[in-house]
């Protein structure tokens, strides 16, 4: 048995609310010079797939799964992704998954530890989740955040610089609260030692059990509703001023209600895109990769949160192209 455990791949999920640092966690596992060979499966939650060209491009096998959430409608899709990543002849040392913010991660352990073909082929390492220390509390008592908290193997508690110590420390107590068994790192820009991360052999059933003694049971798993994505894509230039007063506005406005932005523009016409990303009302943008000879220049946006206006905010945001 224990040469089968041997052989079996490792595979680590990283979950966490919208904008919490999924991405950039992921990110500086992929940037680590020493670390093992790595498959990535990102899940997004709308049509428009940006997380995918936010990963570091490096030699990794990268697969987007789009339009669905990876703990439901997308779920048949991850174990065909994974049986077809088996079959490959260049074969890696670990699987990542990073789930959609709005991803329940049982239905996703369920599937490693129900589907043959998943469970004797790979070994859930950990399930981590990546926690918002600034608008964790905005989402507290959603289904979605204390199922990735309860869940977790270990608590990645994110962007700590952005409170005090004291909300930091009520945060800690509270999801101690929620989850007694996890493992808990307090970061800025999820800065965390690979060895916390991968290889932590953490995943124990029996605590998972006691959370959910039906987790092994086929249920469906239910999103909120009044949550969903909007996106757009168009081409042509877009004047930074007009943007940066059309995003600061936009989020005065309507902050509380828009959980996510996520773009990629071609701004003023320079020679790399502009990355831009928003949770609620805090916003960060900054130069990314460059454009590529010939390559068309799309600009995408997507937006998910509560109460968008599709109308207004594709006519805003073509008003802010050249």
């Amino acid at each position: 048995m224990s040469s089968i455990a041997k052989s079996r791949i490792p595979v680590t999920v990283l979950t966490g609310y919208l904008g919490s640092g999924k991405t950039t966690l992921l990110n500086r596992i992929l940037s680590h010079k020493d670390r093992a060979r790595v498959a990535v499966i990102v899940n997004e939650f709308g049509e428009l797939g940006i997380d995918g060209q936010l990963v570091v491009q490096a030699d990794e096998q990268i697969l987007e799964m789009n339009n669905g959430c990876i703990c439901c409608t997308v779920r048949g899709d991850l174990i065909r992704i994974i049986g077809d990543l088996m079959r490959r002849p260049d074969k890696f040392d670990h699987l990542l998954i990073e789930t959609t913010g709005l991803a329940d991660p049982s239905p996703v352990i369920q599937s490693f530890l129900t589907d043959e073909l998943m469970h004797s082929q790979t070994q859930l390492d950990a399930i981590i989740t990546v926690v918002d220390a600034k608008h964790v509390w905005e989402h507290f008592d959603s289904n979605e955040v204390q199922e990735q908290i309860a869940f977790a193997d270990v608590l990645l508690i994110n962007k700590t610089d952005l409170v005090t110590p004291e909300q930091l420390a009520t945060l800690e107590r509270r999801v101690r609260q929620m989850n007694a068994f996890a493992t808990i790192h307090c970061a800025q820009n999820c800065e965390i030692s690979l060895d916390s991360v991968l290889g932590i052999r953490a995943f124990d059933l029996k605590n998972v059990l006691a959370i959910d003694p039906k987790l092994l049971d086929d249920v469906a798993h239910e999103h909120d509703r009044s949550i969903r994505s909007l996106a757009i894509v168009n081409r042509g230039n877009v004047s930074s001023r007009k943007l940066t007063s059309w995003l600061a506005q936009l989020v005065q406005a309507n902050g509380r209600d828009i959980f996510r932005i996520k773009g990629i523009l071609n701004v003023d016409d320079e020679e790399r895109r502009f990355v831009f990303q928003a949770v609620h009302m805090l916003l960060d943008g900054r130069p990314g990769r460059p454009w590529k000879a010939g390559e068309a220049r799309k600009n995408e946006l997507v937006f998910i949160g509560r109460n968008l206006d599709e109308r207004r905010l594709r006519e805003e945001f073509h008003a802010c192209l050249t």
